[in-house]
Protein backbone atom coordinates (compact mmCIF):
# COMPACT_ATOMS: atom_id res chain seq x y z
CA UNK A 1 0.00 0.00 0.00
CA UNK A 2 1.64 3.26 -1.36
CA UNK A 3 -0.06 6.66 -2.25
CA UNK A 4 2.29 8.94 -4.76
CA UNK A 5 2.18 12.61 -4.33
CA UNK A 6 2.14 14.98 -7.45
CA UNK A 7 2.24 18.23 -8.02
CA UNK A 8 3.26 20.92 -10.48
CA UNK A 9 6.83 22.86 -8.97
CA UNK A 10 5.16 25.12 -5.85
CA UNK A 11 2.05 23.63 -5.37
CA UNK A 12 3.28 22.85 -1.88
CA UNK A 13 3.20 19.08 -2.30
CA UNK A 14 6.48 18.56 -0.35
CA UNK A 15 5.63 20.71 2.87
CA UNK A 16 1.73 18.54 2.65
CA UNK A 17 4.57 15.51 2.51
CA UNK A 18 6.53 17.08 5.39
CA UNK A 19 3.52 18.00 7.22
CA UNK A 20 2.28 14.22 6.98
CA UNK A 21 5.31 11.95 7.66
CA UNK A 22 7.77 14.38 9.37
CA UNK A 23 10.10 13.52 7.12
CA UNK A 24 11.70 16.72 5.35
CA UNK A 25 11.99 15.19 1.67
CA UNK A 26 13.23 19.30 0.30
CA UNK A 27 16.22 18.69 2.78
CA UNK A 28 17.17 15.20 1.16
CA UNK A 29 18.86 16.76 -2.27
CA UNK A 30 20.34 13.72 -3.30
CA UNK A 31 17.13 11.79 -3.11
CA UNK A 32 14.73 11.69 -5.80
CA UNK A 33 12.26 9.38 -4.22
CA UNK A 34 11.65 10.29 -0.47
CA UNK A 35 8.85 7.84 1.56
CA UNK A 36 7.36 8.32 4.72
CA UNK A 37 4.74 7.02 7.15
CA UNK A 38 1.31 9.24 7.78
CA UNK A 39 -0.30 7.84 10.90
CA UNK A 40 -4.12 7.62 10.31
CA UNK A 41 -6.18 9.62 12.98
CA UNK A 42 -8.62 7.67 14.96
CA UNK A 43 -10.09 8.45 17.94
CA UNK A 44 -11.44 4.54 18.79
CA UNK A 45 -7.61 3.67 18.62
CA UNK A 46 -7.06 6.21 21.13
CA UNK A 47 -9.81 5.64 23.20
CA UNK A 48 -8.36 1.93 23.35
CA UNK A 49 -4.99 3.00 24.33
CA UNK A 50 -6.32 4.98 27.52
CA UNK A 51 -8.34 1.95 28.28
CA UNK A 52 -5.64 -0.72 27.83
CA UNK A 53 -2.79 1.39 29.08
CA UNK A 54 -0.10 -0.68 26.95
CA UNK A 55 3.35 -1.07 26.47
CA UNK A 56 3.16 -0.67 23.12
CA UNK A 57 1.03 1.17 20.93
CA UNK A 58 0.85 0.61 16.67
CA UNK A 59 -1.34 2.87 14.86
CA UNK A 60 -2.39 2.44 11.09
CA UNK A 61 -0.05 4.14 9.48
CA UNK A 62 0.11 5.50 5.13
CA UNK A 63 2.60 5.13 3.18
CA UNK A 64 3.40 8.21 1.30
CA UNK A 65 5.97 9.15 -1.37
CA UNK A 66 7.79 12.30 -2.54
CA UNK A 67 9.20 12.31 -5.95
CA UNK A 68 11.38 15.36 -6.16
CA UNK A 69 12.86 15.29 -10.43
CA UNK A 70 13.88 17.96 -13.30
CA UNK A 71 15.43 17.75 -16.69
CA UNK A 72 14.57 15.78 -19.97
CA UNK A 73 14.12 12.44 -18.10
CA UNK A 74 12.00 14.22 -15.14
CA UNK A 75 8.30 12.16 -16.12
CA UNK A 76 10.66 8.58 -16.35
CA UNK A 77 12.24 9.45 -12.82
CA UNK A 78 8.97 9.65 -11.69
CA UNK A 79 7.27 7.18 -13.55
CA UNK A 80 9.88 4.53 -11.96
CA UNK A 81 9.72 5.94 -8.73
CA UNK A 82 5.79 5.55 -7.97
CA UNK A 83 5.54 2.62 -10.25
CA UNK A 84 4.21 0.75 -7.20
CA UNK A 85 1.93 3.25 -6.04
CA UNK A 86 -1.51 2.15 -5.56
CA UNK A 87 -2.83 5.51 -5.60
CA UNK A 88 -2.18 9.39 -6.33
CA UNK A 89 -2.74 12.52 -4.29
CA UNK A 90 -2.62 15.46 -6.49
CA UNK A 91 -1.55 18.65 -4.84
CA UNK A 92 -3.02 21.98 -6.46
CA UNK A 93 -1.87 25.49 -6.33
CA UNK A 94 -4.54 27.32 -4.90
CA UNK A 95 -2.46 29.21 -2.91
CA UNK A 96 0.18 32.12 -4.83
CA UNK A 97 -2.97 33.62 -6.56
CA UNK A 98 -6.24 32.30 -4.35
CA UNK A 99 -7.85 32.31 -7.71
CA UNK A 100 -10.18 28.94 -8.19
CA UNK A 101 -9.60 29.23 -11.96
CA UNK A 102 -5.92 29.25 -11.56
CA UNK A 103 -5.98 26.16 -9.65
CA UNK A 104 -8.15 24.77 -12.13
CA UNK A 105 -5.37 25.43 -14.78
CA UNK A 106 -2.81 24.39 -13.04
CA UNK A 107 -4.84 20.86 -12.11
CA UNK A 108 -6.09 20.26 -15.78
CA UNK A 109 -2.30 21.11 -16.98
CA UNK A 110 -0.77 18.30 -14.86
CA UNK A 111 -3.97 15.79 -15.28
CA UNK A 112 -3.89 16.38 -19.19
CA UNK A 113 0.29 15.51 -18.81
CA UNK A 114 -0.85 12.19 -17.64
CA UNK A 115 -3.60 11.17 -19.76
CA UNK A 116 -0.94 12.09 -22.34
CA UNK A 117 1.70 9.53 -20.64
CA UNK A 118 -0.59 6.99 -20.84
CA UNK A 119 -1.39 7.89 -24.51
CA UNK A 120 1.25 7.12 -25.52
CA UNK A 121 2.18 4.26 -23.60
CA UNK A 122 -1.22 2.67 -25.10
CA UNK A 123 -0.35 3.55 -28.43
CA UNK A 124 3.35 2.25 -28.38
CA UNK A 125 1.96 -1.70 -27.26
CA UNK A 126 -0.69 -1.59 -30.07
CA UNK A 127 1.50 -0.50 -32.42
CA UNK A 128 3.62 -3.64 -31.66
CA UNK A 129 0.53 -5.93 -31.20
CA UNK A 130 -0.31 -4.93 -34.72
CA UNK A 131 3.11 -6.06 -36.38
CA UNK A 132 2.90 -9.63 -34.35
CA UNK A 133 -0.48 -9.61 -36.31
CA UNK A 134 0.80 -13.07 -38.05
CA UNK A 135 2.10 -14.74 -34.87
CA UNK A 136 0.52 -16.67 -32.70
CA UNK A 137 -0.75 -14.23 -29.61
CA UNK A 138 -0.55 -14.99 -25.78
CA UNK A 139 -3.68 -14.94 -23.31
CA UNK A 140 -1.93 -11.73 -22.57
CA UNK A 141 -1.49 -10.20 -25.53
CA UNK A 142 -5.31 -11.10 -26.77
CA UNK A 143 -6.57 -9.42 -23.54
CA UNK A 144 -4.36 -6.08 -24.24
CA UNK A 145 -5.57 -6.70 -28.20
CA UNK A 146 -8.89 -6.99 -26.86
CA UNK A 147 -8.66 -3.87 -23.87
CA UNK A 148 -6.43 -1.16 -24.99
CA UNK A 149 -8.40 0.07 -28.22
CA UNK A 150 -11.42 0.81 -25.47
CA UNK A 151 -8.81 2.87 -22.99
CA UNK A 152 -6.94 4.32 -26.08
CA UNK A 153 -10.36 5.90 -27.06
CA UNK A 154 -10.93 7.04 -23.73
CA UNK A 155 -7.25 9.19 -23.44
CA UNK A 156 -7.67 10.38 -26.88
CA UNK A 157 -11.15 12.19 -25.31
CA UNK A 158 -8.79 13.71 -22.42
CA UNK A 159 -10.42 11.50 -19.62
CA UNK A 160 -9.02 9.18 -17.24
CA UNK A 161 -8.87 5.49 -17.60
CA UNK A 162 -10.45 5.40 -13.47
CA UNK A 163 -13.45 6.29 -15.02
CA UNK A 164 -13.56 2.84 -17.55
CA UNK A 165 -15.54 0.10 -15.17
CA UNK A 166 -12.77 -2.75 -16.02
CA UNK A 167 -13.36 -6.73 -15.03
CA UNK A 168 -10.47 -7.53 -12.56
CA UNK A 169 -9.32 -10.26 -15.04
CA UNK A 170 -9.10 -7.45 -17.20
CA UNK A 171 -7.46 -4.28 -14.70
CA UNK A 172 -5.04 -7.30 -13.68
CA UNK A 173 -3.67 -8.06 -17.23
CA UNK A 174 -2.81 -4.29 -17.11
CA UNK A 175 -0.51 -3.76 -14.14
CA UNK A 176 2.81 -4.03 -15.91
CA UNK A 177 1.78 -0.72 -17.44
CA UNK A 178 1.53 1.41 -14.51
CA UNK A 179 -0.89 3.67 -16.23
CA UNK A 180 -0.79 6.80 -14.06
CA UNK A 181 -5.19 7.56 -14.90
CA UNK A 182 -6.16 4.01 -13.90
CA UNK A 183 -4.86 4.23 -10.28
CA UNK A 184 -7.89 6.07 -7.96
CA UNK A 185 -6.46 10.15 -7.63
CA UNK A 186 -7.45 12.56 -4.60
CA UNK A 187 -6.89 15.86 -4.65
CA UNK A 188 -5.85 18.62 -2.48
CA UNK A 189 -6.21 22.32 -2.85
CA UNK A 190 -3.14 23.81 -1.82
CA UNK A 191 -5.56 27.40 0.07
CA UNK A 192 -4.49 30.62 1.74
CA UNK A 193 -4.81 31.26 5.06
CA UNK A 194 -6.87 34.12 4.30
CA UNK A 195 -9.03 32.42 1.45
CA UNK A 196 -10.06 29.04 2.93
CA UNK A 197 -12.96 29.04 0.51
CA UNK A 198 -11.12 28.72 -2.83
CA UNK A 199 -11.48 24.64 -2.59
CA UNK A 200 -15.52 25.61 -2.60
CA UNK A 201 -15.31 27.24 -5.82
CA UNK A 202 -12.38 25.09 -7.39
CA UNK A 203 -14.81 22.15 -6.86
CA UNK A 204 -17.99 23.82 -8.40
CA UNK A 205 -15.80 24.59 -11.20
CA UNK A 206 -14.01 21.29 -11.38
CA UNK A 207 -16.95 18.88 -11.24
CA UNK A 208 -14.56 15.92 -9.57
CA UNK A 209 -16.24 12.52 -8.72
CA UNK A 210 -14.39 13.10 -5.47
CA UNK A 211 -14.76 16.82 -4.00
CA UNK A 212 -11.42 18.28 -3.53
CA UNK A 213 -9.60 18.60 0.27
CA UNK A 214 -9.19 22.19 1.43
CA UNK A 215 -6.02 22.81 3.50
CA UNK A 216 -3.38 26.12 3.92
CA UNK A 217 -0.02 24.33 4.27
CA UNK A 218 1.76 27.44 5.24
CA UNK A 219 -0.94 27.20 8.30
CA UNK A 220 -0.35 23.37 8.89
CA UNK A 221 3.04 23.05 9.20
CA UNK A 222 3.13 26.54 11.51
CA UNK A 223 0.59 24.00 13.86
CA UNK A 224 3.21 20.95 13.52
CA UNK A 225 5.81 22.91 15.06
CA UNK A 226 4.15 23.67 17.69
CA UNK A 227 4.87 20.92 20.55
CA UNK A 228 1.71 18.10 20.35
CA UNK A 229 0.05 19.68 23.66
CA UNK A 230 -0.40 23.02 22.40
CA UNK A 231 -1.49 22.19 19.01
CA UNK A 232 -5.19 22.13 19.69
CA UNK A 233 -4.98 25.41 21.92
CA UNK A 234 -3.75 26.28 18.37
CA UNK A 235 -7.09 25.39 16.25
CA UNK A 236 -8.75 26.64 19.48
CA UNK A 237 -7.60 30.18 18.51
CA UNK A 238 -8.41 29.39 14.87
CA UNK A 239 -12.05 27.85 15.07
CA UNK A 240 -10.69 24.72 13.53
CA UNK A 241 -11.73 21.32 15.37
CA UNK A 242 -9.36 19.42 13.75
CA UNK A 243 -6.10 19.64 11.21
CA UNK A 244 -7.00 19.48 8.00
CA UNK A 245 -3.82 17.46 7.26
CA UNK A 246 -5.49 14.42 9.23
CA UNK A 247 -8.68 14.75 7.25
CA UNK A 248 -6.13 14.17 3.85
CA UNK A 249 -4.06 10.89 5.70
CA UNK A 250 -8.20 9.23 6.59
CA UNK A 251 -9.50 10.54 2.76
CA UNK A 252 -6.11 8.51 1.10
CA UNK A 253 -6.55 5.77 3.38
CA UNK A 254 -10.21 5.49 2.16
CA UNK A 255 -8.98 6.13 -1.41
CA UNK A 256 -7.16 2.83 -1.12
CA UNK A 257 -10.33 1.17 0.15
CA UNK A 258 -8.45 0.12 3.05
CA UNK A 259 -10.37 -0.48 6.92
CA UNK A 260 -8.90 -1.40 10.26
CA UNK A 261 -9.56 -3.89 12.99
CA UNK A 262 -7.62 -3.94 16.43
CA UNK A 263 -5.98 -6.00 18.54
CA UNK A 264 -6.29 -4.90 22.11
CA UNK A 265 -4.14 -6.10 25.70
CA UNK A 266 -1.88 -4.38 28.39
CA UNK A 267 1.06 -5.52 26.16
CA UNK A 268 -0.01 -3.94 22.86
CA UNK A 269 -3.10 -2.04 21.15
CA UNK A 270 -2.50 -2.23 17.66
CA UNK A 271 -4.03 -1.03 14.19
CA UNK A 272 -3.87 -3.61 11.46
CA UNK A 273 -4.64 -2.61 8.10
CA UNK A 274 -6.66 -4.99 5.72
CA UNK A 275 -9.07 -4.24 2.16
CA UNK A 276 -11.97 -3.83 2.47
CA UNK A 277 -13.97 -6.88 2.23
CA UNK A 278 -11.42 -9.08 4.12
CA UNK A 279 -12.50 -12.11 4.96
CA UNK A 280 -12.00 -13.93 8.67
CA UNK A 281 -8.77 -16.02 7.85
CA UNK A 282 -7.25 -13.45 5.45
CA UNK A 283 -7.37 -10.85 8.13
CA UNK A 284 -5.76 -13.19 10.78
CA UNK A 285 -2.95 -13.66 8.52
CA UNK A 286 -1.90 -9.92 8.48
CA UNK A 287 -0.74 -10.65 12.04
CA UNK A 288 1.23 -14.20 10.71
CA UNK A 289 0.55 -16.52 8.06
CA UNK A 290 0.19 -19.56 11.26
CA UNK A 291 -3.51 -17.36 11.90
CA UNK A 292 -4.56 -18.07 8.30
CA UNK A 293 -3.35 -21.27 8.23
CA UNK A 294 -4.28 -22.59 11.47
CA UNK A 295 -7.79 -20.61 11.26
CA UNK A 296 -10.41 -21.92 14.02
CA UNK A 297 -12.68 -19.09 15.21
CA UNK A 298 -12.64 -15.37 15.52
CA UNK A 299 -13.73 -13.49 18.48
CA UNK A 300 -15.05 -10.16 17.84
CA UNK A 301 -16.78 -7.47 19.04
CA UNK A 302 -17.35 -3.85 17.24
CA UNK A 303 -15.87 -1.10 18.85
CA UNK A 304 -18.77 0.93 19.54
CA UNK A 305 -20.21 -2.54 20.82
CA UNK A 306 -17.47 -2.36 23.13
CA UNK A 307 -17.70 1.08 24.36
CA UNK A 308 -21.22 0.60 25.11
CA UNK A 309 -20.47 -2.27 27.40
CA UNK A 310 -18.05 -0.35 29.41
CA UNK A 311 -14.94 -0.78 27.94
CA UNK A 312 -13.89 -4.48 29.37
CA UNK A 313 -13.97 -7.51 28.08
CA UNK A 314 -15.75 -9.40 30.75
CA UNK A 315 -18.65 -6.78 30.25
CA UNK A 316 -18.78 -7.61 26.44
CA UNK A 317 -19.44 -11.07 27.61
CA UNK A 318 -21.79 -10.98 30.05
CA UNK A 319 -23.96 -9.25 27.92
CA UNK A 320 -23.45 -11.34 24.99
CA UNK A 321 -21.64 -8.80 22.53
CA UNK A 322 -18.40 -10.90 22.02
CA UNK A 323 -19.49 -13.35 19.07
CA UNK A 324 -17.38 -16.38 17.37
CA UNK A 325 -17.14 -15.95 14.06
CA UNK A 326 -16.61 -18.51 11.18
CA UNK A 327 -14.19 -18.44 7.43
CA UNK A 328 -16.97 -16.64 6.13
CA UNK A 329 -16.90 -13.97 8.28
CA UNK A 330 -16.04 -10.50 6.50
CA UNK A 331 -13.82 -8.40 9.21
CA UNK A 332 -15.59 -4.78 9.24
CA UNK A 333 -14.18 -1.42 10.43
CA UNK A 334 -13.57 -1.33 14.10
CA UNK A 335 -13.68 -4.60 15.14
CA UNK A 336 -11.82 -6.02 18.04
CA UNK A 337 -10.68 -9.73 17.50
CA UNK A 338 -9.16 -12.09 19.21
CA UNK A 339 -8.19 -15.24 16.80
CA UNK A 340 -8.10 -18.66 17.68
CA UNK A 341 -6.00 -20.78 15.74
CA UNK A 342 -3.82 -24.19 15.80
CA UNK A 343 -1.04 -25.37 13.25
Amino acid sequence: MEIGILGLPQSGKSTLFEIMTGVKSREMHGETCVRGLATVPDSRFDKLVEIFTPVKVSPAKVPFSDVNAVGEKAWEAVRQSLAGAEGLLHVVDGYTTGDAADALTGYRKLADELVLADLMICENRLERLAKMAKKPMTPQDSLHGRVLPRLKEQLEAGKPLREIPLAEEDRHGLRSFSFWTIRPEMVVVNTPEENPAVVDEFNRQAGLAVPAIGICCAVEAELMALPPEERQEFLDSLGIREAAFGRVIRGAFSLLKRTVYFTVGEDEVKAWIIPVGTKAPRAAGVIHNDFERGFIKAEVINFDEFIACGGTNAAAKAAGKLRLEGKEYVVQDGDIINFRFNV
